[in-house]
């Protein structure tokens, strides 16, 4: 009688942790998609958290705007574009000139929309003026890690 129970006892183990790896694996993808979705919205950037922005993120992608800007307006949907697409591997900022005037005489910013490509704290590259979605992709793709 003592092997039946020890039967039912492992049976009953493997079935619990069968059980726990389940839950355990469906909360993990749970907490991706959250994380994920989360990341993959434009972050406002000011000149008070552009610091702190920067150094949380080892690649960031800061469009320089102004509301009554044609081109910037023309460049937002590609920006929430890239937003989603790279949700996780590049964060994506917009940083209204206007509102934020330090921040953008710092990168010397004197035509928008300019986008700057940050990686670990420094500029690497920036894109002058409105420009298709891929032409941003090419350049992102070259400092992806």
């Amino acid at each position: 009688m003592l092997g039946r129970h020890e039967v039912f006892i492992s049976e009953e183990d493997s079935e619990l942790k069968h059980i726990k790896e389940e839950k355990l694996r469906k909360l993990m993808k749970k907490f991706e998609k959250g994380k994920k979705s989360l990341s993959g919205q434009v972050i406002h950037v000011t000149d008070s958290n552009f610091k702190e922005v920067i150094s949380k993120n080892s690649l960031v992608l800061v469009d320089f705007f102004a509301d009554w800007c044609m081109p910037c307006r023309m460049m937002a949907p590609v920006i929430e574009e890239l937003a989603k697409d790279y949700a996780g591997k590049v964060l994506i900022g917009k940083l209204n000139v206007d509102e934020n005037p330090a921040t953008a005489e710092r990168f010397q910013v004197f035509s928008i929309p300019t986008l700057i490509i940050i990686k670990a704290g420094e500029e690497v590259d920036r894109i002058v003026g409105f420009v298709p979605k891929n032409q941003v992709e090419d350049r992102l793709k070259k400092y992806l890690e």
